[in-house]
């Protein structure tokens, strides 16, 4: 089991580094964690959704994603609540208070399907949520020790020392864990490293003889870890609205409770697209070829956000300039005329006027749509795949003007039309995640605003190519074989 010092300390990544690296020996891997929080999600085959950190980390093993790699997500939607998620389907909603009482509960389901994956495999790489040391937040815990102990297993240590203070995170963490939890610490690794590695021997000297913990690795940082997608929504952009570079300009504001936002990873990649993450105060860039809002988890809150930033008078006058603007999923219902949530399924009960670029209206329902897809852009009659996640039907005279046709994976249902295009063709919204990962589409949208644009970027073999850079990085600076032992002979304590 991987656990951090703290959040964002780069667990993720070095995990999926490790099963990459794991896999490519032969061995049969799979990653797992128990309890995650993030909106940015991914459906799986079966219909259930996961965080998409072990989606990535699923891709790295060459498995396809499951709902056992992840038993529990929450998915924030206020700030004192979220949306409980237990093997892929909507349990319920909670308090951050009411959902300590309820871990307890879920331990059986994650048990469960963490025996599901270990069955078949040769090697379960889990990862922590946070940091173990977290001693307020102990009982109950399934995410951190709690896990490891119901699971029997040894846990390595992961500091980031870009943050500062990695010394005392590691030694502060030692110190903090009661005595049975610190006896399940085989060692430690410190991420990000950046600069003469010998320089931190010192370091690696007082960590050592303040806790005992055997050091696996100083891994030095990685830039090519940046073409990976990102589960922290904190990680999008770096707040400040500079140009990044590239002739296309894409806005993208960034809503209160944004979600999947790894629908932006295949722009970002292309080096011919400035996207800018647009922060709250400031105002969409007047030199944007397009506004693109992307999905929420709570579109009536996110409407009230986007209206107290001046967003929607910008987004206005970007159409006035001749821009172009897009909504995918929650986007999408903010594009329309107006949202009901009768029932409150995401916040207040009652109705939010939209921004009226399309004349549609949505009611978001209790019942949740999670499905793989694929289809065609209907302007151009080029191939596109992708996912649904949404909860809510949006209907209305706009929808006359369809932007895609999909075809549901599973076979279930025929060829139907999805999203809209106002009549213009200058806005433009569907429910489809994923949908800018379709080389094809995406480089012909781009030529859109480009004409003299040639050619485009292989996303997934891009994805593809980092996983393996990531999977060299960790086998030059980790002891794997040592790590691979030392599972082999884990005794409990």
């Amino acid at each position: 089991m991987v656990q951090g010092t703290g959040s964002d300390v780069g667990k993720s990544l070095l995990v999926a580094g490790l099963c990459r690296a794991y896999a490519r020996r032969g061995l049969r891997v799979a990653p797992f964690k128990s309890q995650n929080m993030s909106n940015n999600a991914a459906v799986t085959p079966d219909g259930g959704e996961i965080g998409r950190a072990q989606a990535l980390q699923a891709r790295a093993c060459g498995l396809p994603p499951s709902v056992h790699m992840n038993p529990v997500l929450l998915k924030p939607q206020t700030d004192v609540g979220a949306q409980v998620v237990v093997r892929g389907r909507v349990r319920g909603n909670a308090t951050a208070q009411d959902y300590r009482a309820l871990r307890p509960e879920l331990m059986p389901d994650v048990m469960d399907s963490f025996r599901t994956l270990a069955v078949e495999k040769d090697l379960i790489i889990v990862e922590g949520a946070g940091s173990p040391a977290e001693v307020n937040l102990r009982d109950g815990d399934i995410a951190n020790m709690g896990f490891a102990e119901a699971a029997d297993l040894p846990v390595l240590l992961v500091g980031d020392v870009d943050r500062g203070g990695v010394i005392a995170s590691i030694v502060g963490t030692h110190v903090l864990l009661p005595e049975n939890e610190r006896a399940r610490l085989v060692g430690y690794v410190i991420n990000k490293f950046r600069g003469d590695i010998r320089l931190f021997d010192g370091a690696l000297d007082a960590i050592g003889e303040r806790t005992g913990l055997r050091a696996f690795g100083v891994i030095p940082y990685l830039e090519a870890a940046r073409r990976l997608p990102r589960e922290d929504a904190a990680s999008l952009g770096s707040g400040d609205g500079s140009r990044t570079g590239g002739s296309v300009v894409i806005a993208v504001p960034r809503l209160s409770r944004i979600a999947n936002f790894d629908d932006l990873d295949p722009l970002i990649a292309e080096p011919d697209v400035d996207l800018r993450i647009i922060e709250p105060g400031n105002a969409m860039p007047g030199d944007a070829r397009v506004i693109l809002i992307p999905g929420s988890k709570a579109t009536a809150a996110d409407l009230a956000f986007l209206r107290a930033q001046g967003w929607d008078v910008d987004i206005k006058a970007h159409l006035r300039r001749g821009g172009l603007v897009v909504g995918l999923c929650g986007g999408y219902q903010m594009l329309g005329r107006v949202v009901h949530d009768f029932d409150g399924i995401e916040g207040t009960p009652g109705s939010v006027m939209g921004l009226g670029l399309l004349d549609v209206e949505t009611t978001i329902t209790g019942n949740k749509t999670l499905r793989e897809v694929t289809g065609v852009e209907l302007a151009s009659g080029l191939p596109i795949h992708g996912y649904e996640m949404h909860v809510g039907v949006t209907e209305g005279p706009g929808r006359a003007y369809e932007w895609l046709e999909l075809d549901v994976c599973d076979g279930d249902e025929d060829v139907r039309p999805e999203g809209a295009v106002s009549a213009d063709g200058r806005v433009m919204g569907s429910y489809l995640h994923g949908l800018f990962r379709s080389d094809a589409f995406r480089a012909e949208f781009l030529r859109r605003l480009n004409p003299e644009r040639q050619g485009g970027l292989a996303f997934d073999a891009q994805v593809d190519a980092a996983l393996d850079a990531l999977a060299d990085h960790v086998e030059a600076f980790v002891d794997l074989d040592g790590l691979l032992e030392t599972a082999k002979g884990w005794r409990s304590p």
